[in-house]
């Protein structure tokens, strides 16, 4: 019996980049399910006082709760940017192999420089 190993083997094999990204939608669809759990127990804890909105601010103001926003400010972009590259495939654009990888890199650039604006203003206004 020959022992052959599969193909093409996991070691070997790289997903090509609009798999990478199809991967990171879905898991960018999970971070803004929990931010938007953790945003609606941020508000009722809020609406329980002074207690509640002191716990809030030291839970969102720490190390951790900022890489949290900012994760999921990135996330909302990048999903966005990613939807409307499918609402362009809807119409029958971008299927061309050189036009795939042009647009997930834009698609990056943009979720990038969209959370960066965002980063900008904060410091502008905050």
């Amino acid at each position: 019996m020959n022992e052959r190993p599969l193909s093409p083997h996991l070691q070997v094999y790289r997903l090509p980049l609009t798999a990478k990204l199809s991967i990171l939608h879905r898991a960018s669809g999970v971070l803004l399910y929990l931010g938007t759990v953790l945003l609606a127990l941020m508000l009722m804890a809020v609406a329980q006082g002074p207690d509640g909105f002191a716990l809030s601010q030291s839970l969102l103001g720490s190390v951790l709760g900022k890489l949290f926003l900012w994760g999921w400010i990135f996330a909302l972009f990048f999903h966005l940017c990613h939807g409307v590259r499918h609402l362009l495939w809807d119409t029958g654009h971008g299927f061309e192999r050189e036009t795939l990888g042009r647009f997930a890199r834009y698609e990056i650039a943009v979720s990038l420089a969209l959370t960066a604006g965002v980063l900008v203003l904060s410091k502008f206004w905050g």
